[in-house]
C-alpha cells in the first residue's frame, strides 16, 4: 500500500529522528517488509550522528553494550554493498593506550572480560608497545589493541542509510519537527509544526536530546544533558596512521584520541567538552579546549608537533548519567519505543540498534538482550537516575567524553 493512499499518511511504524539510529531502523523496517515514515526535524545526520569523531570502535564499551556492538560491526563490514553507497570505513584498527600504571593494569583486565563476551584485544606493555608504536610519546606504558575496528565518515553514514531505506519504499520527510503524538484506538498520530498528520500503529523515538519532550507526552523521560563535542581537523600529512588511537584516562584534561583518513588529514578530538543547546541546536568549540587538544597530541605523538589545525567543529550530543543508551520498548505505551541517550558512543553502535529494533517491531523478540538499556531504570520508583560513576570493571571509563565514539 502506498504511504500516500490516503490524505494522511499512514504507515506500519513512523521514525522520529533522522540521526544514525532512525536512519538505520527505517532501513532494516523496510527489510522487514514494513512500511515506514521517517521524520527528521532538521537533515538527516545533522547533530550527534554527523558531527562526531567517526570511531568504528567495540573497545572500551560496557560489556552489556558488546554484543549489539558486533551486530553493528558486521553491518559496517558490509556497507559499501548493503547501502549501495561508500561511508568510507576503514577497518583500521583501534588502539588505546594508557599514561598510568593502574590504567595499563585496567587493560589486561577488560580484556579477559571482554574475551567472555566476544572481543578479542592484544594488548601490549613497554618494549612490546615500542616496538609497535615507535612514534608514541614517552608517557605512553601500554596499548590495547582491536584489530577488526576503525573508522568511518560520520558525514556520510545517516543520509547514506536514510536514502537506502528510501530506495527501499521508506518516506524519508526531512525539515519536518514534531509537535506532538497523540495516542490513539488504531496506534498513533504524529503532528508536524508545520500541520501535517501522519498514522502509524507503532513509534519509535531516536530523537537524541530531543527526545524528553516526546516521551513526556507518554509519562517518561530520563535526565539527559547536552554537551557539544570538541572536534578538529589538522593540514594533510603522508598516510601513515592506520589505526585510530586514543588515550584512556580518568583525567578529562589528558584525552585526545585522533584518527587520520587516506588523503592525510588527522581528525581530532578529546577533552572537556563545550557547551550545547537543544533548543536552539546549537553547539560551540571553545579555543582553549582546542589548544588543549594540541598539547596532548603533542603528548601523545611528538612528532605531530609541526601541525596546524584547519577546521573545528561541535555538535548537540545528549548523554545519561549511568552512561548507557535507552533502547528498546516504552515501559508505557504499547507499540512505542526508544533509542536515544547514547552519551557519545552511538556512532559505531548505531545501525546494531536499527537492525536490533526493527528485528524487535517485526518479530516481537530480539536475540539481544535489551533489559540493561530500558527506559525504567530512570522511574521514580526504580534506582535512582543519579547513577554513581560506573567502575572500571564495567568496561567504560570515568569520563564519557575521554573514549571516542
Amino acid at each position: 500500500m502506498s504511504l500516500h493512499a490516503s490524505h494522511t499518511p499512514h504507515a506500519d511504524v513512523i521514525v522520529i529522528g533522522g540521526g544514525i539510529m532512525g536512519c538505520s531502523t527505517a532501513f532494516f523496517l523496510r527489510r522487514h517488509g514494513l512500511s515506514v515514515v521517517l521524520l527528521e526535524r532538521n537533515m538527516t545526520g545533522q547533530q550527534a550522528s554527523g558531527t562526531n569523531f567517526g570511531g568504528v570502535r567495540r573497545q572500551g564499551r560496557a560489556l552489556p553494550q558488546l554484543a549489539m556492538s558486533h551486530r553493528a560491526l558486521r553491518i559496517w563490514q558490509a556497507s559499501r554493498e548493503l547501502l549501495g553507497s561508500d561511508i568510507e570505513f576503514l577497518p583500521s584498527g583501534h588502539t588505546r593506550v594508557a599514561y598510568h600504571a593502574h590504567d595499563a593494569e585496567y587493560f589486561d583486565d577488560y580484556a579477559r572480560q571482554a574475551h567472555d563476551y566476544g572481543l578479542e584485544l592484544e594488548v601490549l606493555h613497554g618494549a612490546a608497545m615500542r616496538r609497535r608504536f615507535p612514534f608514541l610519546g614517552p608517557d605512553v606504558l601500554a596499548a590495547s589493541v582491536s584489530p577488526l575496528d576503525g573508522h568511518a565518515n560520520p558525514r556520510l553514514a545517516a543520509p547514506a542509510f536514510a536514502r537506502a531505506a528510501s530506495a527501499l519504499g521508506a518516506d524519508i520527510r526531512e525539515n519536518a519537527p514534531v509537535r506532538q503524538i497523540e495516542r490513539t484506538a488504531a496506534g498513533f498520530r504524529v503532528e508536524t509544526l508545520a500541520g501535517e498528520h501522519f498514522l502509524a500503529e507503532r513509534i519509535v523515538i531516536c530523537a537524541g536530546a530531543w527526545t524528553n519532550a516526546l516521551a513526556s507526552q507518554f509519562g517518561e523521560s530520563a535526565p539527559l544533558t547536552v554537551r557539544g563535542p570538541q572536534m578538529a581537523v589538522t593540514e594533510p600529512v603522508p598516510y601513515v596512521f592506520r589505526s585510530s588511537m586514543g588515550v584512556y584516562t580518568s583525567i578529562k584534561e589528558e584525552s585526545i584520541y585522533f584518527r587520520q583518513i587516506p588523503r592525510g588529514n588527522l581528525i581530532l578530538g578529546g577533552g572537556p567538552p563545550g557547551p550545547a543547546d537543544a533548543t536552539t541546536s546549537r553547539a560551540a568549540v571553545l579555543p582553549e579546549n582546542t589548544l588543549g587538544q594540541l598539547r596532548q597530541f603533542r603528548r601523545l605523538v611528538p612528532g605531530v608537533t609541526p601541525l596546524n589545525i584547519i577546521r573545528v567543529w561541535s555538535g548537540v550530543e545528549s548523554y545519561l548519567p549511568d552512561g548507557e543508551p535507552v533502547i528498546g520498548k516504552s515501559g508505557t505505551t504499547d507499540g512505542l519505543y526508544y533509542a536515544f541517550g547514547f552519551s557519545g558512543a552511538g556512532f559505531q553502535i548505531g545501525p546494531g540498534v536499527g537492525e536490533t529494533l526493527a528485528e524487535l517491531i517485526a518479530t516481537g523478540r530480539s536475540e539481544i538482550d535489551l533489559q540493561p538499556f530500558r527506559i525504567q531504570r530512570f522511574d521514580a520508583r526504580g534506582p535512582s537516575a543519579q547513577a554513581s560513576t560506573p567502575t572500571m570493571a564495567q568496561g567504560r571509563p570515568p569520563f564519557p567524553t575521554v573514549t571516542p565514539t
